[in-house]
């Protein structure tokens, strides 16, 4: 509208207000009006609330130490998985996994991708595994849109992404194994959403914390991730009092002995 007043002549302004006025009705004429938007579910529990707040201010390195040391092995990503932008977040996994399966199905074959989207719910972290698909995007622009409309925390995928540039103006962080200017159209289908699956060799189970941040990132099962963020914490402090005690005695030796971190 500004645009037109700028450019029109003053005795043609009336005329630009009609135009503009049926080409609103015609728009408006042309189908029943849009669905307004839901709001998501932003619903969490204090217990919750207070968890993704502790996984958020608590090095992922820590945690993926403490996950090994309680759980036994590890749950952190390999370092092929990489953000596009400098990235740190924390949230619950929906897991999407699609299949490879070449023919000419169509972006309808993915329907239920799309689907997972509209449905997750704020705070939750996009997990995808694209199989055998390091060449091929599994999600861009439009579906980080998406996701950072619903207050997703973030997504990690196991394949490739493309749209980097808007990706990242829009400041919704992805990490995955790739950029690739490919689609998963005609090539894969959906295969299921919140159910277990093994992204980039770790396995993720619906509502698993994951964590992530510029050394990687790392999943920690829900059940344990209470006791998982008191020991993440607890190295955290270690840590963190272990820099000046090393600058001021110039020994990392002294500092191991004193506060039992590495």
């Amino acid at each position: 509208m500004d645009k037109l007043f700028c450019c029109a002549r003053p005795g043609r302004i009336g005329s630009v207000l009609v135009v503009v006025g049926l080409m609103a009705g015609a728009l408006s004429a042309s189908g029943p009006p849009l669905p307004k938007p839901q709001a998501p579910n932003s619903t969490l529990t204090q217990e919750d609330a207070a968890l993704l707040d502790g996984f958020r201010h608590v090095e992922v390195a820590s945690v993926s130490d403490a996950v090994e040391q309680i759980l036994g092995r590890k749950m952190y990503m390999t370092h092929r998985m990489r953000p596009i932008a400098p990235a740190r977040f924390a949230g619950f996994a929906l897991t999407v996994l699609l299949k490879k399966e070449e023919g000419h199905q169509g972006a309808q074959a993915l329907n239920g991708m799309l689907a997972a989207i509209d449905q997750g719910s704020p705070n939750s972290v996009y997990v995808m595994v694209v199989e055998g698909g390091a060449d091929i995007a599994g999600m861009g622009g439009l579906m980080g849109t998406a996701m950072a409309a619903r207050d997703f925390a973030g997504a990690v995928i196991d394949g490739g992404v493309r749209d980097t540039a808007y990706l990242r103006k829009i400041g919704f962080p992805v990490y995955a194994i790739g950029i690739i200017p490919s689609s998963s159209i005609n090539h894969y289908r959906f295969a299921g959403s919140n159910i277990p699956v093994v992204c980039d060799g770790v396995s993720v189970h619906p509502g698993d914390i994951v964590a992530a941040d510029s050394d990687g990132v790392v999943v920690v099962p829900r059940a344990q991730a209470s006791q998982v963020l008191k020991l993440a914490q607890q190295m955290d402090f270690k840590e963190h009092s272990m820099y000046p005690y090393i600058e001021k005695y110039k020994s990392i030796e002294k500092a191991v002995q004193k506060f039992g971190r590495l």
